[in-house]
């Protein structure tokens, strides 16, 4: 089975954590003694009701206030898929927590009440995941039950919503009317809302087609680990050298050319082996080590590419960035720490070209600094060449985080673009 990343956005109090809390206690993904202490917690609250939304805000402040504050991470599956669910704060003081849930998605929920409609906090986040190339969303108008399962309100707000997108580069777009509180179109289709046709949640989710998302044409390959095994009693390892990582990109097998970056010298591949044991093909994510025909001196951080389907050598980076610090700032002639695939080097910042105002998608050119949460364009220049492809092109070799040397914190995200 394969597995769906998805995370879940949208404005305080749309719902999210009791969205994420219907999905699992409808597809009886929660063990007994869990379900129990949500009832207990529920009744010592003084609700009338299983308050499901206990399920992922663990936190005490996230229970006394009613609000998600951190990224809480949920696991379950069902027959057809395996899901990793990211349950992100609404907060605009949490947009960096929201960033980290979503860089890694394949998928992102964004909830709007529908008594309230598209607020700033909705189209922040919608901004977010297409900035972090999320390749599919979905609007999942929740609250149906308090505009009594009204067909106008959702439609109002879809066209709404369809407006505001064209401004944005969205890949592939559902809108769902749910009642998260009720599981009206979660996870079984709802007769309260017989005038929508679409699939439930769930479905959707079990059936969205996520396999051709990953790049599978440009062969990526970052040296992760150089794997030498001493064993005096068996031969067969003497000479073994293999060079581990995941597959970032493309599709690698057995006899393939390959060059290794930065020195361009070109091989073959000799075996492909995972824990399992040999395999045909190593496609993403797969974790593997490559064998290869002709001894090279590879070391973390280099990379593995096609002769002719090279990624883009560069010290000199053009990248969006979405500051994480409340320490400092990021502001120009500022010194970091660089991590891009398996490579780390130490990375000055040039020039800041301007920050993005998330809400208007104004670009404030005089712009002299990033504060914590706020997002803007920047020029790097590192001092090793990083083997980069554009963010849009692919995740995993276009996106990067910066480190404090000082403290070892991450305090930024970056993606990379195209030089313009």
């Amino acid at each position: 089975m394969d597995i769906l990343r998805l995370a879940t956005a949208g404005s305080v109090d749309d719902g999210k954590s009791t969205l994420i809390g219907r999905l699992l206690y409808d597809s009886k993904s929660i063990f007994e003694d869990q379900l129990e202490a949500v009832e207990r917690t529920s009744r010592d609250r003084g609700e009338d009701y299983t308050n499901l939304a206990l399920l992922t805000d663990g936190l005490r402040a996230e229970r006394e206030q009613g609000i998600t504050i951190d990224v809480a991470y949920r696991y379950f599956a069902t027959p057809r898929r395996k899901f990793i669910i990211a349950d992100t704060p609404g907060h605009i003081q949490y947009t960096r927590n929201m960033v980290t849930g979503a860089s890694t998605a394949d998928l992102a929920i964004v909830l709007i009440d529908a008594r309230k409609g598209i607020l700033e906090q909705s189209r922040r986040h919608a901004f977010l995941t297409t900035l972090l190339r999320v390749p599919h969303l979905v609007l999942a108008v929740n609250k149906m039950d308090l505009v009594d399962y009204d067909e106008a309100t959702f439609e109002r707000i879809k066209d709404e919503f369809t407006s505001f997108a064209a401004k944005l580069s969205v890949g592939d777009l559902t809108f769902i009317p749910i009642s998260a509180l009720h599981g009206d179109n979660v996870v079984e289709r709802s007769a309260n809302m017989a005038w929508y046709d679409g699939p439930s949640l769930l479905h959707h989710l079990e059936n969205v087609h996520i396999a051709s998302d990953r790049n599978l044409i440009d062969v990526r390959f970052p040296v992760q680990y150089v794997i030498r095994p001493h064993k005096s009693t068996d031969p067969e390892l003497h000479d073994y050298r293999g060079y581990a990582g995941q597959v970032a990109g493309g599709v690698l097998k057995p006899g393939d050319e390959v060059m290794h970056l930065p020195s361009g010298l070109t091989t073959r591949i000799k075996r492909i082996d995972t824990a399992d044991g040999p395999v045909d093909e190593a496609f993403p994510p797969m974790s593997v080590t490559l064998l290869l025909e002709d001894d090279i001196d590879i070391s973390r951080g280099d990379m593995i590419c096609r002769p002719h389907n090279r990624p883009q050598v560069t010290q000199d980076v053009d990248a969006m960035v979405c500051w994480m610090s409340d320490e400092r700032p990021l502001v120009p002639r500022g010194k970091l720490v660089i991590k891009h695939t398996t490579r780390t080097a130490r990375v000055m910042v040039k020039e800041l070209q301007y920050r993005l105002d998330v809400n208007t998608l104004h670009r404030h050119e005089d712009a002299e600094r990033l504060d914590l949460n706020e997002i803007g364009r920047v020029r790097l220049r590192v001092t090793q060449p990083l083997f980069a492809d554009d963010y849009s092109r692919n995740r995993a070799t276009g996106g990067f985080i910066l480190i404090d040397e000082a403290t070892n914190a991450t305090v930024g995200a970056g993606m990379i673009m195209e030089n313009r």
